[in-house]
């Protein structure tokens, strides 16, 4: 993300800026990458894994798991959230869509709440599903309102070097005061919000929060791109250096969708009224080319 921000999971790694610093470095813009050029799903490439998600009730078991680890303890960036697990108030399917839902309440009778005064949920694909290189495509209407925070990204899943050595890649980021601004950012070791150098790009979708867009990550040995429908507007280019401070890209990368409240989202206050917001997936699909 813009900020590097939510590790739960133990094994990948924490972020280690106090709350104050985080604070201090949102506003900061990224280094620009920006790009105007065309993103489509390589020639010859196949459908490798996807969830159109026309069945059951909640998240598929097989594809998805909940991240609820720093729920005690809070999570990282000043979030206010608590991640809920098998909760169909917070994620579910319905309609033939995922619904990842912020809802202004205590859940004071779960063991491991930390105290927070809203729930919401974050899955990823950590220990299912992880691929290096591929065309990412999710197709999503957006939780808005001040004080939320959807996101789409990918982290790498050797986290035992921590963050943010391991590579970051923000595929969307939405932050409920700015609405029609959607971000793409790459955090790496030489590249991050920590030392300001995190390299990145914003475009303009209007109606982001009412309509569906795909959400699109074109990733090579070469390159990455960032675009939304079809337009690339963020390019990040491997220096090809051989130095994972600059390029850990060529190592797998798993997936994760989460709302999150406050962070980034609430730097101009959390608005009750914002609440319930959910982020709306129709799909996540992945492409690769086969190797040769």
């Amino acid at each position: 993300m813009r900020l590097a921000r939510r590790f739960g999971h133990a094994a990948a790694a924490a972020w280690f800026l106090p709350a104050a610093a985080v604070a201090q470095t949102a506003a900061l813009p990224p280094v620009p990458a920006a790009t105007s050029e065309s993103i489509a799903v390589a020639k010859g490439a196949r459908l490798v894994w996807a969830d159109e998600f026309d069945s059951g009730r909640l998240p598929d078991a097989k594809r998805w798991a909940y991240d609820t680890a720093r729920n005690r303890e809070g999570w990282y960036n000043q979030e206010l959230q608590y991640y809920a697990a098998n909760r169909a108030e917070n994620a579910r399917i319905e309609n033939g869509r995922l619904i990842l839902e912020a809802r202004r309440e205590r859940l004071s009778n779960e063991p491991d709440h930390g105290g927070q005064e809203y729930s919401s949920a974050r899955l990823f694909t950590r220990g299912i599903a992880s691929w290096t290189y591929g065309f990412i495509e999710v197709r999503a209407k957006l939780a808005c309102g001040k004080g939320l925070w959807p996101a789409i990204w990918l982290l790498g899943t050797d986290g035992g070097g921590g963050w943010p050595r391991q590579g970051e890649i923000d595929v969307m980021e939405l932050v409920g005061w700015d609405p029609q601004t959607v971000h793409g950012t790459i955090h790496t070791g030489a590249y991050n919000h920590a030392q300001h150098t995190q390299k990145g790009a914003t475009t303009q979708v209007a109606d982001a929060c009412t309509a569906f867009h795909t959400y699109q990550l074109d990733w090579t040995k070469d390159r990455i791109l960032i675009g939304v429908d079809g337009h690339a507007y963020m390019r990040f280019d491997n220096d090809h250096k051989g130095d994972p401070a600059t390029w850990p890209f060529d190592k797998p990368q798993y997936l994760l969708l989460n709302v999150a409240v406050g962070g980034w989202g609430g730097m101009q206050g959390v608005d009750p009224a914002a609440f319930p917001s959910r982020m709306e997936v129709d799909y996540v699909r992945v492409w690769q080319v086969p190797k040769r």
